[in-house]
């Protein structure tokens, strides 16, 4: 709780991602991926209650050994082309009488728990509707390019391709690590991006999201100072 605000966190992780297999469950350093989420999650004073949403009976007994509650989820919330927003607002109509609700997506395992209530403080401080993480982006959009069926280039955002780097604006992508909402307006938007959505910036090292078999072997690396680390199995 914060500033008189109870706040729900939800961890989504369903049992059929395609990229990497299972990859919610997978051990990275020895600890399933979904245990660096959870745990981070509960060394947080701002968060009244912590549940992991799934349809998954495995990733359920994992999520509920690492200290998490467990919210089992519909099969129809999660398929393949099921919208992220409806397994939090599914959370949400099961788990009354919070003021606030921030998703974590087990997909990055590297931010902090003091990310997770520097995102809600932003929150609070703007009196925003809702907060998302972002990290600066590592390629500038200002140089890209789009091109149509005569091959001709286009550019994204015209007067900046012969600028150079270091005088270009920053720009910024969300990282997937933290998303934060007030409920009623979130229920009423079913989006946490709007208008009104402020950022809260994690450093590119924190923003890592695993997609990939590569990203596993990234997450291993960052983790290898721990010398119990072993590689994703």
């Amino acid at each position: 709780m914060i500033q008189g605000k109870k706040i729900l966190a939800v961890i989504p992780a369903r049992g059929g991602s395609k990229g990497v297999l299972r990859k919610n469950i997978r051990k990275v350093a020895g600890k399933p991926l979904i245990a660096y989420t959870i745990e981070v999650a509960l060394n947080s004073s701002y968060l009244d209650k912590i549940i992991v949403s799934s349809e998954d009976e495995e990733i359920l007994s994992v999520a509920k050994e690492c200290g998490a509650e467990i919210l089992v989820r519909p099969a129809e919330l999660a398929q393949d082309d099921t919208p992220g927003i409806e397994p939090v607002l599914h959370a949400i109509d099961v788990c009354d009488g919070y003021d606030y609700v921030v998703l974590l997506q087990p997909t990055s395992p590297l931010r902090t728990a003091q990310d997770i209530e520097a995102a809600i403080d932003q929150c609070m401080a703007h009196k925003a509707p809702s907060c998302v993480s972002v990290c600066e982006s590592q390629e500038t959009p200002h140089w890209m390019y789009a091109f149509g069926p005569d091959m001709k280039l286009t550019p994204l955002m015209p007067g900046y391709t012969r600028t150079r780097r270091q005088d270009l604006p920053p720009a910024y992508l969300l990282n997937g690590a933290v998303y934060v909402a007030e409920i009623e307006w979130l229920v009423l938007k079913k989006d946490f991006l709007s208008k009104d959505t402020v950022a809260y910036v994690m450093p590119v090292d924190r923003s890592l999201d695993i997609d990939t078999e590569n990203d596993l072997q990234s997450l291993h690396k960052s983790l290898k100072k721990d010398k119990n680390a072993s590689p994703p199995s």
